[in-house]
């Protein structure tokens, strides 16, 4: 089978960016598989993603070579993926384990082309959990003493195991200015909310003592300001006057998890490309 890839890019909006590019990739003996672009007139940005094969992995340099010049002659941001590369992951979690099982089990069974490298807690709850998929558990308490060793242990992590993408799969932790810009890009978190709503403990009693309609998650990239990250996806379900908070509890789970596992594929697949504070989603 001939090797694919993924190619993302972002550029100032102009005239002849589809056909550089493609002619680029046919001149290179390339083969289209498929392409989605979007151009921002708000931003006047052009996003542009392009899966494509190659006769064989040695012509990747050479493909390289002709996009480095091409992307100086268009000012684009642009990254190029091997598209049968599983992303490895490092997971974090806390008390609530209904995001990480979830995960555990899409990556088992293959639903999410990932590697779990390895899942680390600052409680020892979920290590028999991890222990059963043969994944590596690291408890990592944290305390106002220890939180900048922590936070190291945590980049340690991420350094030894090769980690593409950090998941906040429920981690009820605040990082810090200086991990959260280790991570640019490269960490997601799910809240408990369809953002902005209630925020902070509880937030399903919260909603059902406001009698909410619906209630919902949101998955974001991790940024220095709490709760602010680009949004990567959202998702809702309805609520009725005869639920009680446990039914909200685990339909919010639930809502949790989907949210979540979608937001972590998008970003494997190389669908996502940042646009300012906002995201462009390939779908």
């Amino acid at each position: 089978m001939r090797p694919d890839y993924i190619l993302t890019l972002s550029c100032p909006d102009r005239t002849g960016i589809v056909y550089r590019v493609s002619g680029l990739l046919f001149e290179a003996g390339c083969n289209i598989l498929d392409a989605q672009q979007f151009g921002d007139e708000e931003s006047g940005r052009f996003f542009l993603r392009v899966h494509f094969d190659m006769a064989s992995a040695g012509e990747e340099p050479a493909v390289r070579g002709r996009l480095q010049r091409l992307g100086e002659d268009y000012a684009m941001d642009w990254q190029l993926h091997d598209a049968r590369r599983r992303a490895r992951l490092l997971v974090l979690v806390s008390k609530q384990g209904h995001c990480l099982n979830d995960l555990l089990f899409r990556a088992h069974s293959r639903q999410l082309q990932v590697e779990v490298a390895a899942v680390a807690s600052n409680h020892a709850d979920f290590a028999a959990l991890a222990g059963s998929y043969g994944i590596p558990f690291h408890h990592l308490p944290v305390s106002v003493d220890n939180r900048a060793q922590q936070e190291r242990q945590i980049l340690d992590l991420v350094e030894r195991e090769n980690i593409d993408l950090v998941v906040l799969a429920r981690y009820m932790q605040i990082l810090s200015p200086q991990l959260c810009a280790a991570l640019a890009g490269r960490a997601i978190n799910i809240h408990h909310s369809f953002l902005p709503s209630f925020k902070g403990a509880q937030p399903y009693h919260q909603a059902h003592a406001r009698g909410v309609k619906i209630i919902g998650a949101t998955a974001h990239y991790v940024t220095c300001d709490l709760d602010e990250g680009p949004i990567i996806e959202q998702d809702v379900a309805r609520v009725d006057h005869a639920m009680t908070p446990r039914d909200l509890v685990r339909l919010g789970s639930d809502t949790e998890s989907l949210v979540l596992a979608r937001a972590v594929r998008r970003h494997v697949e190389h669908r996502i490309l940042l646009n300012g504070h906002r995201t462009v989603v390939f779908r």
